[in-house]
């Protein structure tokens, strides 16, 4: 992510994906970023002074209500992006704040 933009981090991964914000290792704390966490995600951004975001490379989330969270994305100024199903899961994509692509997906029930 790039440095100085911690808030807006927090408003996408904490406020909308609803990942708990936990505290840095103290001799990682003046490196700047931020981590999240919820059960076994973990999500560490750190602060990249050449920040590239990643637009093919992501993580997937598996969420249980998709359509709700989107349109929780959507209302936030965040576009989702419908893609092909994959076996067992309806998704979309998002580009997070910093432009770096995550996926969303939802196990189908048929």
């Amino acid at each position: 992510m790039p440095a100085g933009q911690e808030d807006k981090a927090r408003a996408f991964y904490q406020d909308l994906l609803g990942l708990a914000e936990v505290e840095k290792p103290p001799h990682l704390v003046s490196r700047g970023g931020c981590w999240f966490e919820l059960d076994a995600v973990k999500v560490h951004l750190g602060v990249d002074p050449d920040f590239a975001p990643a637009k093919k490379a992501h993580p997937g989330f598996v969420v249980d209500d998709l359509e709700s969270l989107c349109s929780a994305l959507e209302r936030a100024g965040f576009s989702t992006l419908s893609d092909q199903p994959l076996e067992g899961y309806i998704r979309k994509y998002v580009n997070d704040p910093f432009g770096n692509r995550i996926e969303l997906m939802q196990i189908s029930v048929a």
